[in-house]
């Protein structure tokens, strides 16, 4: 009894332990929202006076004039649709491109090149410094009149996405049951047919978590968009990277920029984590 009660103590203390644990580094983690939250509802003159943790209704009193002030802006406005609309488009065309791909590299053998080549050919335009494509994709651009203009960017970001939706889609499908898509086959469907109404119907979790995850992406990128895009194309990152004029930078502007760019993935997160959870499990456990 002794014993057990002992086990027991150690297994309530290292839960503890545990817990607290967790909860520091959700501190760490947090503390950015948090400062962002905070400095967006200050006066200026509260973002260089007041001290400690800057705590609402505690160390200042918070105001709404920043939020209002940047809303109201056209720029704010045009940049914020700009994202959104890059955002979903890159992330929709990568999808449609990506899933086929991802189908035909987990069912299919080809005769020239393995299948596991290609897979690593698709992997490796991740390993590749997007720095070092600026100049050939502003050339191009530039040749075909597409400079400043949302399917520049959309096209730009669905070429860079596209790896992840190949190489995590790919092993959804490696992960799904063959023997529905072989019966689907002797019942007279063909392989798209197998496709369209037996596989991607039991992958749609998991692609709906991938398209999240290329939609972040897309959504927080800022090389193409400061290089392709001067005026009418721009997006949020560039939006924040501007919160500078002759007085310096501007945290407070910077602060509710920054939070206008960190609520919608949130929000789409917070919207699909059904999705999210049954994605990143699916064919973890296998009978």
């Amino acid at each position: 009894m002794p014993d057990r009660e002992r086990s027991s103590e150690g297994r309530s203390l290292g839960y503890a332990f545990g817990s607290i644990a967790a909860i520091v580094v959700a501190m760490i983690f947090l503390f950015p929202f948090y400062w962002a939250l905070s400095t967006s509802l200050r006066n200026p003159i509260d973002t260089f006076t007041v001290a400690g943790l800057g705590i609402p209704w505690v160390d200042f009193e918070p105001t709404f004039a920043n939020w209002l002030q940047q809303l109201a802006t056209a720029e704010a406005r045009q940049a914020l649709a700009n994202s959104t609309m890059i955002a979903v488009g890159a992330s929709v065309l990568a999808l449609l491109l990506g899933t086929p791909a991802a189908y035909a590299l987990a069912r299919f053998r080809f005769r020239r090149i393995p299948n596991r080549d290609l897979t690593v050919w698709f992997l490796s335009q991740r390993v590749l410094p997007p720095v070092a494509t600026v100049i050939p994709f502003y050339l191009v651009m530039r040749a075909l009149g597409l400079l400043d203009t949302h399917i520049a960017l959309i096209l730009i970001n669905a070429t860079f996405i596209l790896p992840f939706v190949v190489v995590i889609v790919r092993q959804t499908f490696l992960d799904l049951p063959l023997e529905l898509e072989e019966a689907a086959l002797v019942d007279g469907a063909g392989h798209f047919g197998a496709f369209w109404r037996i596989a991607l119907p039991l992958a749609m979790p998991a692609i709906a978590a991938t398209g999240l995850i290329i939609f972040a992406f897309a959504w927080n990128e800022f090389l193409f968009a400061i290089t392709i895009a001067s005026r009418e194309a721009i997006t949020i990152p560039v939006l924040m990277a501007g919160a500078v004029d002759t007085r310096g930078v501007q945290f407070w502007f910077m602060a509710v920029r920054a939070m206008i760019a960190m609520i919608p993935p949130v929000v789409v997160a917070l919207l699909a984590q059904r999705f999210i959870v049954r994605g990143l499990t699916l064919g973890a456990v296998k009978g």
